[in-house]
């Protein structure tokens, strides 16, 4: 299940090296143009992409207001029309209505992640479609006569999502299914009368079942205990399509017939299939795979069984595409670790594409920009681990600079080789980056996904230690000079880094990071409730005899070992990792009177989604790095004095 709860984002195509441990030595530093917070925060970040019925525009999510707002764009590309104008909750587009020019949006409250959806008629009028406070919904997406749609909700019980269809000419709602066994909706036939659920085990393998809605019969696929993962029923509703790691380290495509209960193999890769779908009349089938970090997409004729020939974009790579109900346009997400993505439109009669946005500021070189490069090392115990490089442009053996070593959220997430505005920006200052997949990490089979299972803080922590090691190597870099940046899990790890390993790193960034373990694991949001005992099967069960060892891989309980500089951001919206975690731990190492720098925003949950709060966040981190890296006299005013920051904002 963990493997499924992993956003895809932009990636870059695999750059690969005779030498996995080595990097090319650059002879001499290049100079680049350096660019602010600000002209980053300026690039555009835009998603969805849903074709009005008549394949005029597109529905669409844009950052450009400072926040998430809706907007449409003509399909083949000119200027964008509001379709909300929020300057407080970010709003996100879900679909245009399949037979006219309604929309289907969605919003949570300032990060808390009580999703509803919204309504917005041909009138301009948004109404809140699922208005139980306190519940959370999700779209699940249109039944196949257009006249309906389904959602999940936890209204019933906030531990469980049963799956309702709404009407879409009364808004009343059916629930289709009731879940009373933690069960995670997958998919829906067209047909109506199936649905394909799944079973979390832990947090690699879960059971895969089929549900009859007629005859309420429930039908378990997979035979042995392994990764399943449902994903999309056949057009004619005789098949359910899923991928599984049954018996293979990395996952695969296969069909299960639902008339003769046969199952049979349908596509099998060296690396994961991450997905799987077709389009909506069946003619192809879209097929994800996460390769090496980083999305290969196949679109597959059905009737021929051959992948199609897509739109070449040179270097850039194809990482996302969704298809017009008529199946005569598709809209593609195109851009590469050195450039955020842009949205595309291609029509397949006229085999035109064209340019829908052009995200980069128009004041930033991409040349400037890095490109990732994927690179292996071995760890303490021999273990491979990848990683994803960004070497400065101006660095060189002769010009060596500082570095950080980033750790991903998850525990069980991805770095990947994406456009990453933060990463960009640290590197455009002259700090190198290495994104560490330790082990435990998913994308590269399930055996390496389970090498952190009950070890958290301990052989992980002992890869990105090895990561930094690899980095003094490197004859750019400064090895007297590497720091630990992360955020979430990764928040943790450079909690545990600066706790557990105290002299390894120079400095540590945390972003909203567990810092203690039992807390955490006691307070999850009720609707991972289907997720609970996987998440204790990994990481411990705090109610038992394991609160001794969440106790001990805590760094709350330990903070009198830390003496290099933190730097502490935190969301007090989070639902996930609580403020109190950030607080208690700042407080903790000030004890030690080490320098500790804490920027609070009242308006941010997990993760920072607002351009303002993401500008304050991450000019704060380069300031500290600067600081204490660097370590550079830098001017400060009276504001930037303070090592407490709280951003707090007027209630709209």
């Amino acid at each position: 299940m963990k493997k499924q709860l992993i956003l895809i984002f932009t990636i870059l195509l695999l750059i690969s090296c005779k030498d996995k441990n080595k990097t090319e030595t650059k002879e001499q530093a290049v100079n680049v143009q350096q660019y602010t917070i600000e002209q980053f925060m300026d690039n555009e970040a835009v998603g969805g992409g849903s074709f009005s019925s008549d394949n005029s525009k597109l529905l669409i999510s844009s950052n450009r207001s400072g926040i998430y707002n809706v907007y449409t764009v003509p399909t083949v590309g000119g200027e964008y029309t509001p379709i909300t104008a929020s300057d407080s909750t970010s709003y996100f587009a879900e679909s245009f209505f399949p037979n006219d020019d309604r929309m289907l949006l969605s919003a949570d409250g300032n990060g808390d992640e009580i999703d509803h959806i919204y309504l917005r008629d041909t009138t301009g009028v948004i109404t809140d479609l699922t208005p139980e406070k306190g519940a959370k919904s999700q779209f699940y997406g249109w039944a196949q006569d257009k006249n309906t749609f389904y959602f999940g909700s936890n209204k019933r019980n906030p531990q469980f999502f049963d799956v309702y269809e709404m009407n879409t000419s009364d808004f009343k709602s059916t629930m289709v299914y009731q879940n009373n066994d933690g069960m995670n909706f997958s998919s829906i036939s067209n047909d109506k009368n199936f649905i394909a659920l799944a079973k979390s085990l832990n947090t690699n393998d879960s059971d895969l079942y089929v549900y009859n809605i007629k005859t309420k019969e429930k039908i378990k696929i997979n035979e042995n205990q392994s990764g399943n993962s449902a994903q999309d029923f056949s057009n004619d509703s005789s098949a359910l399509y899923y991928t599984t790691d049954d018996g293979a380290e990395f996952s695969y495509l296969m069909k299960y017939d639902l008339n003769t209960k046969e199952k049979s193999t349908v596509l099998q890769k060296p690396w994961d299939i991450s997905g799987a779908g077709f389009t909506d009349n069946g003619t192809y089938m879209v097929v994800y795979i996460n390769n090496d970090g980083k999305n290969d997409i196949e679109v597959i004729d059905v009737a021929s069984n051959k992948p199609i020939a897509l739109p070449d974009f040179g270097d850039k790579s194809i990482t996302s595409v969704g298809f017009s109900d008529d199946e005569k346009w598709m809209r593609m997400y195109v851009g590469g670790s050195n450039r955020p993505s842009d949205l595309y439109s291609y029509n397949f009669e006229t085999k035109r594409r064209y340019q829908i946005t052009n995200v980069l500021n128009d004041e930033i070189h991409a040349e400037d920009l890095v490109n990732a490069k994927v690179i292996r090392f071995k760890s303490f115990d021999g273990t491979e681990i990848p990683a994803i490089y960004y070497l400065p442009h101006q660095a060189s053996k002769d010009s060596k600079v500082p570095a950080m070593v980033w750790v991903h959220g998850g525990p069980g997430g991805q770095s990947r080789q994406g456009f990453n505005s933060m990463i960009q920006y640290m590197v455009n200052h002259g700090y190198a980056v290495l994104a560490v997949n330790n082990r435990g990490s998913s994308g590269y089979g399930k055996t390496f996904y389970q090498m952190d299972d009950l070890n958290h803080g301990e052989k992980d922590l002992q890869d990105c230690v090895e990561g930094k090691n690899w980095l003094a190597t490197q004859p750019e870099i400064d090895g007297d000079k590497i720091g630990i940046i992360g955020g979430s899990y990764g928040g943790y790890m450079t909690m545990a880094a600066l706790t557990y390993t105290p002299e390894e790193f120079d400095v540590g960034v945390n972003l909203f990071g567990v810092t203690n373990w039992i807390r955490t694991l006691k307070s999850i949001p009720p609707y991972w409730e289907s997720m609970r005992k996987s998440l204790y099967l990994e990481l411990g069960d705090p109610f038992s005899a394991d609160s001794v060892r969440l106790k001990r891989i805590s760094p709350l309980f330990h903070t009198d070992k830390v003496t290099k500089p933190l730097i502490v951001l935190q969301g007090s919206q989070d639902p996930r990792v609580l403020q109190v975690e950030s607080d208690e731990i700042v407080a903790g190492v000030r004890k030690n009177g080490v320098p500790v720098e804490y920027v609070l925003f009242d308006d941010e949950g997990h993760g920072f989604i607002k351009k303002e709060n993401q500008i304050e966040a991450y000019s704060k981190v380069l300031e500290f790095l600067d600081k204490y890296l660097k370590k550079e006299d830098m001017p400060m005013d009276g504001e930037q004095k303070s090592t407490e920051i709280k951003v707090e904002k007027e209630s709209k």
